[in-house]
């Protein structure tokens, strides 16, 4: 590709090595190639740097080379192989000084940092070649102009005629002496007309003249306006049929300089190039005959290739009857590939810079010299590029490979989250970004991304499996081209590393509470009770209490409130549960689902005020959905209920009204009601929730009731108060608990605590004690965060390194119930992680359930062994408590001096 000398040049990259010299001096190479000489100038020398071409001449005057002032005297300035620069100089170009068949050209380099060139360093270098003999008539065909030279010979009868005594021949022709050159004037000779420049004229229309002391030269720009396209053998040629009048001494003398370059002639077949060149141009072969074929010869880069050597390469040169033919495969040895952009798509086009020398004879010029430059350029060839990544989970970086690249191709820019940064700013946000080169000269980018970075999208999966998502669009641009495109890489990294959130759920007397622990893939998912987001504003509307700390998300939710189901209840006790689901913010898909069960006691829906007044709650049980609250009355079916909700029904009234009945006996007085509920059109109640209030003089009594539907239940005496103890004991015996003196008790990392929960009251030997959830906390209160679980669902913890261990409790003189205690132990490197304490004080509580082992079945409410897996957190029907001991200091190592 010809470069444009108007602008700077700036040059980035490697220099090709590939090419034969005679010298190779600094960040300059040459070679002296028959006519020409060639300077190479090395593009890794010059890296990054923007450069001005001069050459000088014999008095020292430095000429800038620019495109105009290149084909006119005999330069051409090309980019080579992948990026170096290339400059060639005609033997007769307009600055040489030849003299005994050597021509010597000297160039100088400015280089710089900047645009404007300022700091610019100069690079001086003189160059001598040989060349010779000269043919009569030598033709060159070089990229961006044509050049002939003629000898220039007098014939003897002008001789003879100019010996004899002259004349004043300047009055004949005062033209032949307006010019000091001895090149008078062009005549162009077109189809339809004729047209004669002077020197001076046609060297500012782009014609380069010039004449020495044998030889006559015109060089020709290929944009001259003079020059015809002619086809022959179906292959265009550039024309220009001309010629020269120059004087020697009286005599003006005329010589033919037509000249003629191939434009086309190449094709593309069967992935090999095939260039021909007709032999015998029309144009240059005016008014010849005896032609005969001297010398047919062909190279690379101006360098010729023999027989062998084309050989090696499966070149194949053909010289035929009226053409001369050469077969290059493409990709072969000489040519090189560069990168080139379609429409934006990469792709890949295979050059070569071939030679052609034609030596012919002739009756007219004896010999003909006809040398032709053609750089060819195949077809456009999509490519794709590879991208490659290399997780490192043990530094949890991406290692992505971008390529392979040729060498003119180089990263500018990164565009990450729509924003395009340079690399040094792609560097500050994470990126670390090199450059890999491999021996054939081609390339790769290597970038370097933290799996932890803002701009890699994570998303989860399933069960334990994350989803790393990077997506970043990569700029490059080729060299000297300077197009650009664009390779978007999306790399997805699927990494087992999903923690899930996990949940605790308790009750008190009231409420029931809720605690999910977050994990590492929750952070785009949100609470949901049924179809409603759980907001702040959703938890006050209904008086929810909704904590985040960032760590954990706590609900607590009274027992009768709107969205707590109501599954069963027993004669003394009723079940209730809270559900909450954690949905995807942006599909509502359900990721996770938690609830919490709790057993109430039936007087939180009876109220006996001691001036009469009756206050009961009737609830819709799971199953009941067909059941509207607000058709429930009392056996006075005129008493309707005073505030309604979808699952529950409150009544306000007097022991007096709504159809109470009454008893007596000697100490107390008890009001009996029912709430029902009677299908339309039917007189037995299908819902019927009977309650009870007992009075004693000036006193409340104990309330007790039932529900039932046809037919009701039985209804059991429930159990009395729990009296429960959680001990640490000294020794592995558990003979020996800490007194309430020696706390807080002191552990070391190497020790371990020995746990037991023990039923002190009511000492029923039905009765069996079963342990729900054990966890430590930082303070004394049971529900403060955060909390680290020891216990659960009466099992181990499985994250923990440190498993607890269970110990038998059998039967001794202290024991005399062994099924009312538990006995365990806990290492106390369960409390360190990443070789730090989680805290140096902690509290301990457990939950227990206690199970009547004579009840009949048995139990789809008493847990009476660990159950893992379950994400819902239920007590049992029968009693349940919490104990807590405490507080233990943990210290890291034992200092026995202390």
């Amino acid at each position: 590709m010809e470069l444009n000398l108007v602008q700077r040049l700036l040059l980035i990259g490697i220099f090709f090595s590939g090419v034969w010299t005679q010298e190779t001096s600094g960040p300059m190479s040459l070679a002296c190639l028959g006519n020409l000489l060639r300077i190479t100038l090395s593009a890794e020398y010059f890296e990054d740097k923007y450069l001005s071409l001069f050459v000088i001449d014999q008095s020292g005057t430095a000429w800038e080379v620019d495109e105009a002032m290149a084909a006119r005297c005999g330069y051409a300035v090309t980019y080579t192989t992948w990026r170096s620069i290339e400059f060639r100089a005609s033997a007769l170009s307009c600055h040489s000084h030849l003299e005994k068949g050597v021509f010597t050209v000297t160039i100088q380099i400015k280089a710089s940092p900047t645009p404007d060139m300022s700091n610019a360093t100069t690079h001086l270098k003189s160059a001598s070649c040989h060349y010779g003999p000269w043919s009569p008539r030598e033709l060159v065909c070089e990229s961006n102009y044509m050049e002939v030279s003629v000898r220039r010979e007098v014939p003897q009868t002008i001789k003879d005629f100019i010996q004899d005594e002259s004349e004043d021949w300047t009055l004949v022709f005062p033209e032949a002496k307006a010019e000091e050159a001895s090149i008078w004037q062009i005549v162009f000779h077109q189809p339809e007309e004729k047209r004669a420049l002077l020197v001076s004229n046609a060297w500012s229309a782009g014609y380069g003249l010039n004449a020495t002391d044998s030889r006559v030269l015109l060089r020709v720009p290929y944009t001259a306006a003079q020059i015809q396209l002619v086809e022959d053998q179906g292959i265009t040629f550039s024309v220009l049929r001309s010629s020269i009048f120059y004087k020697h001494q009286w005599v003006i003398l005329m010589l033919d300089t037509a000249v003629a370059c191939p434009v086309d002639g190449v094709d593309y077949t069967n992935k090999t190039i095939t260039w021909t060149v007709p032999k015998y141009i029309p144009p240059l072969s005016a008014g010849v005959t005896g032609f005969k074929d001297v010398l047919v010869e062909a190279g690379v880069d101006l360098r010729k290739l023999s027989a062998k050597e084309m050989a090696s390469r499966k070149y194949v040169l053909l010289n035929e009857l009226k053409v001369i033919t050469m077969k290059i495969p493409i990709g072969a040895e000489g040519g090189c590939y560069k990168t080139s952009v379609s429409n934006g798509q990469l792709g890949v086009k295979y050059t070569i810079n071939l030679f052609l020398e034609h030596q012919w004879e002739d009756n007219k010029w004896r010999r003909t010299k006809h040398t032709i430059i053609k750089e060819i350029e195949t077809l456009f060839e999509q490519t794709e590029v590879a991208i490659t990544n290399n997780l490192n989970l043990s530094v949890r970086l991406m290692n992505v490979t971008v390529g392979t690249f040729l060498p003119d191709v180089e990263l500018v820019n990164l565009t990450i989250e729509g924003i395009a940064m340079a690399i040094p700013e792609a560097v500050q946000h994470g990126y670390l970004i090199h450059r890999t080169r491999y021996a054939n000269g081609s390339k790769a980018y290597v970038m370097e991304v933290p799996l932890d970075a803002p701009s890699v999208r994570k998303e989860y999966m399933r069960e334990d499996m994350r989803a790393y998502t990077l997506n970043v669009t990569l700029t490059f641009i080729t060299y000297p081209s300077r197009e650009t495109f664009v390779i978007p890489v999306i790399v997805l990294s699927a990494v087992k590393d999903a923690v899930l959130p996990s949940a605790r759920g308790f009750c008190d007397g009231r409420n029931l509470h809720l605690i999910i622990t977050h994990g590492n893939v929750d952070q785009n998912w949100l609470p949901f009770i049924s179809d409603w987001h759980l907001t702040q504003e959703v938890a006050q509307k209904y008086n929810y209490i909704l904590r985040d700390n960032g760590t954990h998300l706590a609900i607590s939710v009274p027992f009768l409130s709107p969205h707590v189901s109501y599954e069963g209840f027993h004669t003394s006790a009723i079940k209730a549960s809270f559900y909450l689901t954690l949905k995807d913010a942006i599909t509502l898909a359900q990721r996770r689902d938690f609830s919490v069960s709790c057993i109430f006691s039936p007087s939180e829906l009876i109220e006996c005020l001691p001036n009469g007044t009756v206050i009961i709650t009737a609830i819709k049980l799971v199953g009941g959905e067909d059941l509207d609250t607000a058709l429930l009355v009392l056996r006075d079916r005129q008493c309707k209920p005073s505030l309604v909700t979808e699952k529950t029904a409150t009544f306000k009234f007097n022991v007096n009204t709504c159809g109470t009945s009454r008893k007596f006996n000697s100490t107390t007085m008890t009001y009996e009601n029912e709430v029902l509920y009677f299908r339309p059109g039917n007189d037995t109640p299908i819902y019927q929730l009977k309650f009870l209030c007992s009075y004693a003089v000036k006193q409340n009594a104990d309330v007790q009731y039932e529900s039932k539907k046809n037919p009701p239940p039985t209804i059991k005496p429930g159990f009395g108060c729990l009296a429960l103890s959680l001990k640490i004991f000294k020794e592995k015996s558990y003979s020996e608990p800490y007194q309430e003196s020696e706390y807080p008790v002191v552990k070391y990392l190497s020790e371990a605590l020995y746990f037991e929960v023990e039923l002190l009251q009511p000492k029923d030997q039905r009765l069996d004690l079963n342990l729900d959830d054990c966890w430590a906390t930082n303070s004394q209160s049971q529900d403060s965060l955060p909390q680290w679980h020891i216990l659960r669902h009466g099992c181990e913890n499985n994250k923990d390194s440190y498993k607890a261990v269970f110990h038998q409790v059998n039967y001794s003189l202290r024991v005399k119930f062994p099924q009312h205690l538990k006995r365990f132990e806990v290492r106390m490197f369960s409390f360190v992680q990443d070789t730090s304490l989680l805290q140096e004080q902690l509290y301990f509580h457990c939950s227990v359930v206690i199970c009547n082992t004579k009840q009949q079945p048995l139990d789809i409410f008493c847990p009476r062994r660990c159950n893992p897996g379950k994400h819902r957190f239920g007590h049992s029907a029968h009693p349940h408590g919490q104990v807590s001991s405490g507080p233990v200091l943990v210290r890291k190592k034992h200092n026995k001096e202390r």
